[in-house]
């Protein structure tokens, strides 16, 4: 929750405001306002445990919140929008001018319940969800609050996370750490290629770190390395050093320029 509170991630206000693609209204840690509740079957049928995608007005009793205040906010914001459209309420976000609809207490309560519902929708989407270590399962939780069911999009991913839970007999000890670190960094580049790590490289950086299996020992490192690969270090190109022949001839053939021809030359460098 402190990482979702981050403004790096999904940011943290206490008003209604508009999505940055569809702005459809979100309030707190990203929570969306207006969503219809959803069927997400499971199709895996190695994987007992079914989603779950309430509405926004179920998590938000579910919350604890009355739905007569629900709608107040959604009609504000609809009222906000079409007097000020989306960039002017950008604008007000990032002045911190909006005026506040909900506490702190109460914007936690809400980030509470969605990070509920994604554990939950997480532990559908990987059959070995309780056997990951606790970084990994906050890896998993992270990209589905992030990502709802577009998750289901990321198939390479989802496929490689699986693919260790439906093995035959399990390997010969010293082939076990070899097979393990080999699955992560297998699951960790279906991220690293995905258009979601290029757009948001720092949020990824920090998510995909975490499926490290020695992520815990050195979280700093785990992340510095991911993200030395989202954004790998340029190439150096050393210009060669022209001819001393050509350097000597271009400092004698400024030095006999003509006067005039000189100072105006000289005035104008000196103008650009």
């Amino acid at each position: 929750m402190d990482v979702l509170r981050d403004r790096r991630h999904e940011g943290w206000v206490l008003a209604a405001y508009p999505d940055p693609k569809t702005s459809r209204p979100l309030i707190g840690a990203g929570f969306s306002l207006d969503v219809a509740a959803t069927d997400h079957p499971q199709t895996d049928p190695l994987n007992p445990h079914p989603f779950i995608e309430p509405s926004s007005a179920q998590l938000w009793q579910a919350a604890g919140f009355d739905a007569e205040r629900l709608q107040r906010i959604l009609d504000q914001y609809d009222r906000n929008l079409s007097a000020w459209g989306t960039k002017r309420y950008r604008r007000k976000i990032t002045a911190h001018s909006l005026t506040p609809e909900l506490t702190e207490e109460e914007a936690t309560r809400l980030l509470r319940i969605s990070a509920i519902q994604a554990i939950v929708n997480a532990r559908a989407y990987c059959r070995d969800f309780d056997q990951l270590t606790a970084p990994q399962q906050m890896a998993l939780s992270h990209l589905v609050f992030q990502m709802g069911v577009n998750l289901e999009e990321f198939v390479q991913f989802l496929g490689v996370l699986n693919g260790n839970a439906v093995s035959g007999d399990p390997p010969q000890p010293s082939a076990a750490a070899v097979t393990e670190a080999d699955h992560w960094n297998a699951v960790q580049h279906t991220l690293i290629d995905s258009q979601w790590a290029r757009r948001y490289s720092g949020r990824a950086s920090t998510v995909i770190a975490m499926f490290d299996p020695d992520y815990i020992q050195d979280p700093r490192g785990a992340e510095r390395r991911v993200a030395a690969t989202l954004h790998p270090a340029p190439v150096k190109h050393h210009r060669k050093a022209p001819p001393a022949a050509s350097l000597r001839a271009a400092n004698e053939s400024h030095g006999k320029a003509p006067g005039k021809r000189g100072s105006a030359s000289q005035h104008k460098r000196k103008l650009t």
